[in-house]
């Protein structure tokens, strides 16, 4: 079923940068249809998604948007600094190294912030990971596991019993896979299922 908006969304533009030094926009999204709530989202390291009633006072919302801007300032500065790639690069190798016997070759391994239903993804055919920024949240043994879903696509592309027999070599697998299950359609997908009965 498609949804049809009912009011066009009104987008607060992005404050300019020397005035807002960590880079944070919020794009609003109004609708007829919510009636008493306004919600939000960090859907990526720069957006903050407002959706809000369509005859929601501006007044009023820019009350709310204030506490969750704050909110996903708290956040983001708890999270994991992942601007280094090449500490990604060095977990994945040390993976690679001790569960593939260093078998695994790729080009780029790196963060990116426009993965928000995936954890991570790979392209066998060009050796490019990509991990979500989401992680930088989570505990150390799911980034791992994700990295080593990932290091078994260069390896066995499908998600073959034979994919599955690699991943499994991470101790922590099982528990990594439950702890992302559990977050549910937050993203529970990595790049497909991440159950080996699917």
């Amino acid at each position: 079923m498609v949804r049809r908006r009912t009011t066009p969304p009104d987008t607060v533009p992005p404050t300019p940068h020397n005035e807002e030094p960590d880079d944070l926009h919020v794009r609003v999204i109004r609708s007829a249809r919510r009636k008493r709530t306004v919600s939000a989202r960090l859907i990526n390291w720069y957006t903050l998604e407002v959706r809000a009633p369509a005859d929601l006072p501006e007044e009023a919302l820019q009350r709310i948007i204030a506490r969750f801007r704050e909110t996903a300032r708290r956040r983001r500065a708890g999270m994991r600094s992942y601007g280094s790639d090449a500490d990604l690069q060095r977990r994945a190798e040390r993976l690679n190294a001790t569960l593939f016997g260093g078998a695994a070759r790729w080009r780029s391994i790196r963060y990116v912030t426009n993965q928000n239903t995936r954890w991570g993804s790979c392209t066998p055919s060009r050796g490019t990971i990509r991990i979500s920024h989401r992680l930088a949240t989570r505990p150390d043994f799911v980034l791992d596991y994700v990295i080593v879903h990932e290091l078994a696509h260069l390896l066995e592309p499908g998600h073959t019993p034979a994919f599955w027999e690699l991943v499994y070599r991470y101790p922590r697998a099982e528990r990594a896979i439950g702890y992302l299950m559990a977050l549910g359609h937050e993203g529970a997908a990595i790049d497909d299922p991440i159950s080996p009965e699917d």
